[in-house]
């Protein structure tokens, strides 16, 4: 059987996450931040001061990839990078002011997102913990 993009789960999925942060792109330009950047600050206003292999697991971004990210972030005043005290191998990342700040800027972004979506919340957290089931269900799986 073959099947066109339409009918392919994976299709549904790769255009789903591109409508995303499409959906995502205008809340986002407001900030000056990107979707990425939005990821890993919402790992940060959680919990302050993490090192970036501790962002990197939750956002499943390796080195090679965020490290320009936070970079960007802390040219632009959001984050601060120092070596950590006890273990010079690894980077700390802390909010400055404005990263704070933009916390209290993009509150309203994941109601915005809900409202867009045309899911009650039981719907988008139900839809998140599927998706999250498929996605560890591959990796396990080895594909």
């Amino acid at each position: 059987m073959h099947l066109t993009p339409p009918d392919m789960i994976c299709f549904a999925l790769y255009s789903a996450a591109h409508a995303m942060q499409q959906a995502y792109k205008p809340l986002l330009d407001e900030l000056g931040i990107t979707y990425p950047q939005y990821l890993v600050l919402s790992v940060l206003w959680a919990q302050d001061d993490q090192t970036v292999g501790a962002i990197g697991r939750q956002v499943q971004l390796d080195s090679n990839t965020l490290t320009p990210l936070l970079k960007r972030l802390q040219t632009q005043g959001i984050v601060s990078r120092e070596r950590d005290a006890q273990d010079e191998r690894q980077v700390r990342i802390r909010l400055t002011e404005k990263g704070y700040a933009l916390r209290y800027a993009a509150r309203d972004i994941p109601g915005c997102i809900l409202d867009r979506s045309g899911l009650t919340l039981a719907d988008a957290t139900a839809l998140r913990d599927k998706v999250t089931a498929l996605r560890d269900h591959l990796r396990d799986e080895g594909v």
